[in-house]
């Protein structure tokens, strides 16, 4: 994280507030199912497992399925993209938001909500160097982890303030998950359209923006 630029880690804030909002979204929608944070989908899908409930099951796996699906999806739009990797990734986590948003307002409610799942395992591929995630954008274990390894290392002679940027990427994370409660109480699965603009401009507006990776 520490070699990208001033607009890259400004991007990476947003984008990590992007992927709390609908995972605060998703989350609601589908009743206690995450659709960015897959670890807690695999201790639901154990639960659901080890009490035989079908219905939990079929859910916890679509999600993780389908999560999948996005991240190589993602992940192949920036490969034949080339130096447009991120508008490319993100030109596919707008349609894919844009498709559940959609699916819901023709009143296919749960079919759009999973659809997220999709969305968000696209949006793990904005950052990426020789086919690994260089910041990651939808789960924060592991920025805390690197935060905390930061502070230590700050309080033993390192870099003060070599722990800021990960926090900041949590902050991003957590400030999305209020607006997307916000936006949900007030218009419910609609407030999706509103992230699918959200990514549609930051696709439109990347390739003018000086982000170096």
């Amino acid at each position: 994280m520490m070699l990208y630029n001033r607009w890259a880690i400004a991007l990476a804030f947003c984008l990590s507030g992007l992927a709390g909002y609908i995972d605060t979204i998703g989350f609601i929608s589908l009743g206690g199912f995450f659709v960015s944070f897959m670890s807690g989908n695999t201790t639901r899908l154990g639960i659901e497992l080890a009490g035989l409930k079908g219905g939990g099951i079929a859910v916890a796996g679509t999600v993780l399925g389908l999560f999948v699906c996005g991240v190589v999806t993602g992940s192949l739009a920036g490969h034949f993209a080339g130096r447009r990797r991120k508008s490319a990734v993100l030109s596919v986590v707008a349609l894919s938001l844009v498709a559940a948003a959609t699916l819901d307002l023709l009143g296919f409610s749960f079919a759009g909500a999973v659809l997220l799942a999709f969305a968000m395992g696209a949006e793990n591929g904005v950052f990426q160097r020789d086919g690994e995630v260089t910041i990651a954008l939808t789960y924060m274990t592991g920025t805390l982890v690197k935060m905390g390894q930061r502070i230590a290392a700050a309080l033993t002679g390192g870099p003060r303030l070599g722990w800021v940027r990960h926090f900041l990427l949590w902050i991003g994370l957590l400030t999305g998950c209020i607006n997307g409660a916000i936006a949900h109480y007030l218009v419910g699965q609609g407030a999706v359209w509103l992230a699918a603009l959200a990514a549609a401009l930051f696709a439109a507006a990347l390739p003018f923006v000086p982000l170096e990776d």
